[in-house]
């Protein structure tokens, strides 16, 4: 299987990743469900403003979800590298 380096394209190291990554512990994130999922619709440009003022949250008219209250989103390109000391 021919997987992207993900790690090299953020500025990272050009090593195989694989190659440091034996007997590493497995490492399953549980995927995140919603409590409620709510669909809202609004009027105009103006009860988008409101919303997003009564919401503390920023919207757009492109703006698909939310998580309220609102959560940091997850950068792509972590600042963490793998040094080897020895």
């Amino acid at each position: 299987m021919n997987e992207p380096d993900l790690f090299s394209e953020c500025g990272g190291v050009t090593a195989d990743w694989r190659d440091h990554w034996q007997g590493m512990p497995e490492f399953v994130q549980e995927k995140q469900v919603p409590y409620a999922k709510i669909i809202v619709r609004v009027e105009d440009e103006a009860a988008l403003r409101d919303l997003m003022e009564r919401i503390g949250q920023k919207l757009t008219p492109k703006t698909k979800s939310i998580w309220h209250p609102e959560r940091e989103r997850g950068a792509t390109c972590r600042p963490f590298r793998y040094v080897d000391e020895s």
